[in-house]
């Protein structure tokens, strides 16, 4: 596939996919926190969800991590990840161990 194509693809499935409505450029938010607030309000506002809130909102935030690949900068990156351990608090899930 293309570049041009893939990046089309990642485009529309962010865009048009199940799993949510998302906040315009909520992953480019500095603070983890504010991204995962974002994603849980998001998600429990959703009508297109086809899962739980939590799961929805992880997996679209490593859709985007994945799909991200080597144009995430690594900063960026650091934010995201801590990301996912806001996200479970905030569903009350426990953590993960480090």
């Amino acid at each position: 596939m293309a570049a041009k194509d893939k990046s089309s693809w990642v485009q529309k499935t962010m865009a048009e996919s199940d799993a949510m409505d998302l906040e315009p450029h909520v992953f480019q938010h500095k603070n983890p926190e504010d991204v995962a607030k974002s994603l849980k309000a998001s998600t429990e506002q959703s009508n297109r969800r086809k899962s739980s809130p939590f799961r929805s909102a992880m997996s679209m935030l490593n859709f985007h991590i994945n799909r991200s690949g080597r144009r995430l900068a690594k900063s960026q990156k650091k934010v995201l990840e801590r990301a996912k351990s806001h996200l479970r608090a905030l569903f009350g899930r426990p953590q993960k161990p480090s």
